[in-house]
């Protein structure tokens, strides 16, 4: 078993100094470092290269829980995979050990569980309203419209071939022939 100490600070600017400072204080041996903001590789990097590296039984130190992550729902994935390889966690200032098994430390992990679902969930709902809004549900613009199928639909039916159909419309052949097997 090991104390591994995460530290992270999100700017250049910014001094890791204190966080190494409590690891160190709290027995950890092996510190993985980030230090640009939380959009940059090298903290992604840090904090993959410290996933790799733990083991079950091992201890991943923090001083606080959003070290791990810049958000709450990517704070709880990380955390959902250290739990999934038995590692764990602890945050020396917010006093949260998921090696305690007693209902308020349970508990804790638990709410942390609901507010990450309830993050997604606005996530996903705004994503939702944005699309109905805008119309935009992604994918490719289709290259015709309903009228020009029908019409190809029509020239196939007598007897114009796939080929000059695709020359006369600009598409692909392909696209002529998927038309075509959309009526049976």
């Amino acid at each position: 078993m090991e104390f591994v100490g995460y530290a992270r600070v999100s700017t250049q600017q910014q001094d890791l100094t204190q966080q190494i400072d409590k690891l160190e204080a709290y027995g950890c041996k092996k510190i993985f470092k980030g230090k640009h903001s939380g959009k940059e590789a090298t903290n992604k990097e840090a904090l993959e290269e410290l996933l790799r590296y733990v083991r079950e039984g091992d201890t991943v130190v923090v001083t606080k829980l959003d070290r791990l992550g810049r958000s709450l729902s990517q704070v709880l994935v990380c955390l959902d995979t250290l739990v999934k390889r038995k590692v764990n966690l602890v945050t020396i200032d917010q006093a949260i050990d998921t090696k305690k098994t007693d209902a308020l430390s349970k508990a804790m992990v638990q709410l942390l569980g609901m507010f990450a679902e309830l993050e997604r969930n606005f996530i996903v709902t705004r994503t939702q309203e944005g699309k109905a809004a805008t119309g935009n549900y992604g994918g490719r613009k289709p290259k015709l419209t309903k009228e020009q199928e029908q019409e190809i639909r029509d020239k196939l039916a007598n007897g114009v071939s796939k080929v000059k159909l695709s020359k006369e419309y600009g598409v692909a052949r392909a696209t002529i022939l998927n038309i075509s097997r959309k009526d049976k």
